[in-house]
């Protein structure tokens, strides 16, 4: 059986490249009591592996020079000696980067492919929604007529936390990186204002004019100067959810910008960094009011889709770009069963 595997091949300096990845093709072992053999249907990329691609410290392990690589993947069961995960089961789990994965069961969740796409398990029904949920609810709480301003708001996760901030009755500004995006979050998705900061100019004043009135809650997905531009616009009380930092996923030495302490000495500004496993406790009831909402047209959501186990290198590598709108995903085949 053809079963494609990517692996780590060398740690990456700065941004990565196609030569950090290796193919291989890896024999499958038999299959025993209690395990299942998974076709991987569709593989998530997401900018946090970057930094398992390092060794250097952080909130998960590194990848192993010459292993696979590892992420969120929607399975099928295509054979099993399970009980409780039949042959044409579909399954949710943290697995390696191959077509085909022999596992014992531990750790997957089922998918009822009735709820939504299967794809969306992976995003908006997954952790990039989960970790908007939480981020925005739990850290911004945000209060019906605040402003509520999201960097990357055109990403997996910042269009889902915009969107439930206009759920929640507030003011919602996003910053992107295309006139396309920008178009987007303010059409599409009911964005009060957008603004594209690759031709804004100055961050600064271009955060002071769609924030007229200072802001209220900060998503963070990116840092650096536009997050800077946010932090001269908070009011009393003001509450920063710090979700991811890509601005400096791929710099080879150590970031300097504003001292944003004063700030929120001044401001009486809460700032909190989070990582989405810090809510799995209630993973079951965000996820049920994530999916009511999608079942209502409450929440929108774009996916972008790469077609083809072999180009999820490339899919990866498009995210440090900004070529995906919404969530980033490769099919890699369509469920037998």
């Amino acid at each position: 059986m053809d079963n494609k595997t990517i692996l780590l091949a060398s740690r990456p300096t700065g941004t990565p490249t196609l030569d950090n990845f290796k193919f291989e093709n890896r024999e499958l072992p038999a299959l025993q009591e209690g395990e299942v053999l998974l076709k991987a249907l569709y593989v998530s990329v997401d900018p946090y592996m970057r930094g398992r691609m390092s060794d250097a410290e952080s909130y998960v392990a590194p990848y192993a020079v010459g292993e696979p690589i590892s992420g969120g993947v929607v399975a099928e069961v295509v054979d099993s000696k399970s009980e409780s995960l039949p042959t044409g089961a579909i399954v949710l789990g943290r697995l390696p980067w191959q077509q085909y994965i022999v596992h014992n069961g531990n750790g997957l969740s089922k998918i009822d492919p009735g709820i939504a796409p299967l794809s969306y398990h992976l995003g908006i029904l997954g952790m990039p929604g989960l970790t908007a949920y939480f981020g925005l609810l739990h850290i911004g709480n945000p209060k019906e007529g605040e402003t509520v301003v999201v960097s990357g708001a055109a990403g997996a996760v910042g269009t889902v936390v915009g969107q439930i901030a206009k759920l929640k009755g507030c003011r919602v500004v996003g910053v992107a990186g295309t006139d396309d995006k920008v178009a987007y979050l303010k059409n599409d998705l009911g964005f009060d204002e957008a603004i594209n900061y690759k031709t804004a100019g100055s961050m600064k004043e271009a955060i002071a004019e769609a924030c007229p009135d200072g802001v209220d809650v900060y998503f963070d997905n990116v840092g650096g100067e536009i997050s800077d531009a946010v932090y001269l616009r908070l009011n009393k009380f003001a509450r920063i959810a710090v979700c991811g930092q890509i601005a400096y996923y791929n710099s080879t030495s150590a970031p300097v910008g504003m001292r944003v302490e004063p700030i929120l000495l001044k401001k009486s500004a809460l700032m909190k960094g989070f990582i989405v496993g810090d809510y799995a406790d209630e993973f079951s009831v965000a996820a049920k009011e994530l999916a009511t909402w999608v079942q209502s047209s409450k929440l929108q959501y774009q996916e972008t889709i790469t077609e083809g186990f072999e180009n999820i290198p490339q899919a990866f590598l498009g995210l440090f770009k900004g070529t995906n709108t919404g969530k980033q995903l490769v099919k890699v085949a369509d469920p037998e069963v």
